[in-house]
């Protein structure tokens, strides 16, 4: 699996992945808004419209992102609001991927089964890189 870009944006997502369309050409391959989340998942109010997940396939690239609702802090800034994405084959390999990674940095989402079907976790490893890791549950 390629390592892929993951842009993370406060409320400009769309309007940045429109821009990266027309730049790059390609087509979404996901779109999903934060109202697509299952209903235990506390959107705050009038941020249901934002993009919870997009996906824009283009030539042999994948570039990923999403907004961030306003109940994460702090809000990505510029220079830090990117992550490196990997999909491990297996729990296993995400596991030990996962712990390597965050060791002498800091775990943000630790790893778990999510809404999405995948075995998902993110951390900031000790250089200030950020990481996440989606090993589809339907691979394994």
């Amino acid at each position: 699996m390629p390592l892929n870009v993951y842009l993370t944006f406060t409320d400009s997502c769309r309007e940045a992945f429109d821009f990266y369309r027309d730049v790059f050409g390609g087509e979404f391959a996901v779109i999903q808004t934060f109202s697509d989340a299952p209903e235990d998942f506390e959107v705050p109010p009038g941020e249901g419209d934002r993009i919870m997940h997009v996906t824009l396939a283009f030539g042999d690239c994948i570039l990923m992102g999403s907004d961030t609702p306003s109940t994460f802090t702090p809000p990505p800034a510029p220079g830090d609001n990117f992550s490196l994405s990997y999909s491990p084959s297996s729990r296993e390999e995400a596991d030990s991927l996962f712990a390597k990674l965050s060791a002498g940095g800091t775990v943000t989402m630790p790893l778990q089964e999510t809404f999405w079907g995948a075995y998902f976790g993110s951390c900031k490893d000790q250089f200030g890189i950020n990481w996440q890791l989606n090993c589809e549950l339907s691979a394994e």
